[in-house]
This record gives C-alpha cells, sequence and structure tokens, in this order.
C-alpha cells in the first residue's frame, strides 16, 4: 500500500446493512422474468431445479463467507486473490469484476427507465432519456458520495417495496389457489439437455450476493457479520425464489410462453391495481440492484488504489464526509456515458465468465487463506477442503456454457489489464527511486 494512503473509510456497517447489499445483488430484475423461462425448460419440475441451484451455489457461497471473516479491509475477492495468488491475480480480478459491473450498471440504468416508462413514457426517448439518466446516476451518486448512511439507508426503503411486492403476491396467490399451488409432479421428466440448460439460467440468478463481501473495511465487525449476512441473503432469497416460481406457475397455467410471467401471475390474482403495484416492485427492484452496485463497486477502484495498482486519486477519501468520492463520482460517469451512447453489449458478455472466474479463485483460495488466518477465530468451514473443491467444480461447469466470444474477450481484458499493471508497476519503481 503506497506510503500516503491508508484505509480510512468509517466502520458505520452492521449486519442489516451487508444484508442489504447482498440482496440488493441477488434480487434484480431477472427475477420477474424467471419464471417463464424456467417453466418452458423444466415444466412443473422447474421448482425442483431452483432448490438444485441453490444447493450448487450454496459452496461458493461459503467459501465467500469464510474468506471475508479473515479480512477487515476492503475489497472482497480482490483481497483475497492478492493474499493467496499475488498482485497481479488481485489486479485482474479487481480490473475484470470493475468492467462487468460498470456495464451492468449502464445497461440496467437503462432497464429501469424502461420500467419508469409503464407511467411516464417521456423518459424512455430522446431528451427525456438523457436527463432521467443524468437523474438516476447523479442522484445515486450524490446519496452515496455524502455518506454510508445515507445510501444504506436508501437501499433499505427500495428493498422494502420490493420485497412487498414480491410477497404480497406469494401471499394473495397461496390464500386464491390455497393447495392448487403445490405442484405434484406427474408430467414426464424434462431431458438431461433442458434440465441442464434451466440449472445454468437459474445458477446465474443466485450471482450478485458477493456485493456484500466488498466493504469490508466499512464493517463493524467483519468477522461475525459477513459471513451471517451472506448466509441469510443467500437463504431467503433461495426461500423467495422457489415460492414466486410455485405460484406463478399455478395462477398462470400457460406460464411457460409469457414474456411477463410476474406481471401476468399479478394481473391474475389481483387485477389491474395489483398489476402497477408490481411494476412499482419492479421499478424498486431495478433501483436497488442499481443502488448497491454504486455502494459497492466505487470501492473496487479505491483498494485498487491503496495498492498502488492505480492511480492515488482513486484511494482519495473525502476529508469531511469520509467516503472514497473520487471513486464515486468516477464510476458515476463513467456509467451515465455507457447508459447514454450505447448499450455496449459486446462489454456485457464478459460480465459472465469474469464472475464466475471470481468464485473460482476465491473457492480456490479458501486453502491457502485458511492455513494463515483460521487460527485468528474466523468463520472455518467443516469438511475440511471439500466445500471449496464443491465450489471450484460449480465453478467449472458454470465456465464450460460460457460461448468462446466471452471467453475470447475476458482474455483480451485480462491481457489488457496486464499491461496496464506494469505499466503502474514501472511508475511506481521510478517514484521510488527518485
Amino acid at each position: 500500500m503506497p506510503k500516503n494512503l491508508k484505509e480510512i473509510l468509517p466502520r458505520k456497517l452492521g449486519i442489516w446493512g451487508l444484508w442489504l447489499l447482498a440482496v440488493n445483488g441477488l434480487i434484480g430484475a431477472g427475477i420477474f422474468g424467471l419464471p417463464s423461462s424456467a417453466a418452458r425448460l423444466a415444466g412443473e419440475y422447474s421448482p425442483l431445479i431452483y432448490l438444485l441451484c441453490s444447493l450448487l451455489i450454496f459452496p461458493i457461497v461459503l467459501c465467500f463467507a469464510e474468506l471475508a471473516s479473515y479480512f477487515r479491509s476492503t475489497g472482497g475477492p480482490v483481497r483475497y486473490s492478492k493474499e493467496a495468488f499475488g498482485s497481479l491475480v488481485g489486479f485482474e480480478v479487481g480490473w475484470l469484476y470493475y468492467i462487468s459491473r460498470v456495464v451492468a450498471f449502464a445497461a440496467n440504468s437503462a432497464l429501469l427507465l424502461d420500467s419508469i416508462g409503464y407511467f411516464w413514457s417521456g423518459v424512455t426517448g430522446g431528451f427525456g432519456r438523457i436527463i432521467s439518466l443524468a437523474l438516476i446516476c447523479g442522484g445515486l451518486t450524490f446519496i452515496n458520495v455524502i455518506g454510508s448512511v445515507h445510501a444504506i439507508r436508501s437501499l433499505a426503503t427500495l428493498t422494502i417495496i420490493k420485497i412487498a411486492a414480491l410477497f404480497l403476491l406469494i401471499i394473495v396467490g397461496a390464500s386464491q389457489l390455497g393447495g392448487e399451488i403445490i405442484p405434484h409432479f406427474e408430467g414426464p421428466i424434462p431431458s438431461a439437455n433442458d434440465i441442464g440448460l434451466a440449472a445454468l439460467l437459474l445458477t446465474y440468478a443466485y450471482g450478485g450476493f458477493e456485493y456484500a463481501s466488498i466493504p469490508a473495511g466499512e464493517s463493524r465487525n467483519p468477522a461475525r457479520h459477513m459471513p451471517l449476512a451472506l448466509l441469510l441473503a443467500i437463504g431467503g432469497v433461495a426461500v423467495l425464489y422457489l415460492l414466486i416460481q410455485i405460484v406463478s406457475m399455478a395462477a398462470v397455467p400457460n406460464i411457460a410462453s409469457s414474456s411477463t410471467p410476474l406481471l401476468d401471475a399479478a394481473n391474475a390474482l389481483m387485477g389491474p391495481t395489483g398489476l402497477v403495484f408490481l411494476i412499482l416492485g419492479i421499478v424498486a427492484s431495478v433501483g436497488g440492484n442499481l443502488a448497491a452496485g454504486m455502494f459497492t463497486t466505487p470501492r473496487i477502484t479505491y483498494t485498487l488504489a491503496l495498492d498502488g495498482a492505480l492511480p492515488q486519486w482513486f484511494g482519495v477519501v473525502h476529508e469531511k464526509l469520509r467516503t472514497p468520492a473520487n471513486s464515486i463520482i468516477f464510476f458515476g460517469l463513467v456509467s451515465f456515458f455507457l447508459a447514454i451512447f450505447g448499450s455496449f453489449v459486446w462489454l456485457a458478455a464478459t460480465s459472465v465468465f469474469s464472475r464466475v472466474l471470481v468464485y473460482m479463485l476465491t473457492c480456490a483460495a479458501v486453502p491457502r487463506l485458511r492455513a494463515r488466518h483460521a487460527e485468528n477465530g474466523g468463520f472455518v468451514l467443516p469438511a475440511g477442503n471439500l466445500i471449496p473443491i464443491l465450489g471450484i467444480c460449480t465453478s467449472a461447469w458454470l465456465m464450460l456454457q460460457v460461448s468462446r466470444d466471452s471467453f475470447l474477450f475476458t482474455m483480451l481484458l485480462i491481457l489488457v489489464g496486464s499491461g496496464f499493471y506494469i505499466l503502474a508497476r514501472q511508475q511506481r519503481l521510478k517514484e521510488t527511486k527518485t
């Protein structure tokens, strides 16, 4: 870490703040379209595929939970990879993760406008779209710059609206349909290929939990709160996903052919009022995902600056507000311009492979870092290295499903990142000599 930069962010995050980050990383816009895709591939057996996928992702979450309990500094997977495999690998993890998150943020900003457009069409095109994107990116940037407490409070509000909309659908569906919501599993079992495709789709729906691991330097008690927040988030979301699938299939028998499955389910159960309420839930869900991304992703460039892998400007903490203001503002500006000038679908392909690569490296880091940190009282997984091995196997299986273009483009980004890292290192050496 450069001599004139150090970790000085205030520790204000408790377990529920971390839980909010994990839940909003997990639940974005995807859940509102998943029920039809899952039903199309696995039919009435799709709830069982949700259970299977939660079991597949669980070893990876457990690996994050153990490593998160060892570290008190910001960075999450960047910190784990750096200590386990060296500075270059740590930088590449941060570099790839940052690119995938900024592209996802820009894409979700546009998606949020499409959702708001249901109520007001003026935000979806022309000058109105530019102003709206400026308000979204600028507003979230401002909230995060003025303090973590304000950011978490806004995130809590969006989460309450989102969860309320989803649980209202579940409660109304259960009360109206009763025992009809329980699948009978009497139809033909889907083919192995369809089960595999459904499992792949739903496993990706559990991504985003790692948001909670990044702001360890702002957690009041990371050794205890980080593992609990991750496990509570993945457990709660797994149950929520399962219940939503069961209710939506019962409410809309032909849901496999629906392009808006949860909206159709809300309309069938509650009419136009339920439809409007669920659209508000979609807006809150995408907004919550954006808010969580705005909070966590700038901490990556902040961490890399502390390590000397990026200019020190990114590591500057505002003297009065005590936030990494420069990194937050930079993230907001880049996201705004990406959202305005294009969808950058060619970049979005990297988000899949880079996220799985981060998962694999984190699982592989567990045996190395456990030997160094376990005696300090962290959350140590049982069964030796079995759980990290299972996490690596899940990550490897997911990698095999990624397209060749995504793989090749990610490799290109790794080479570009290596070039930046080498240049930064040479610059540091020159500064040290002078």
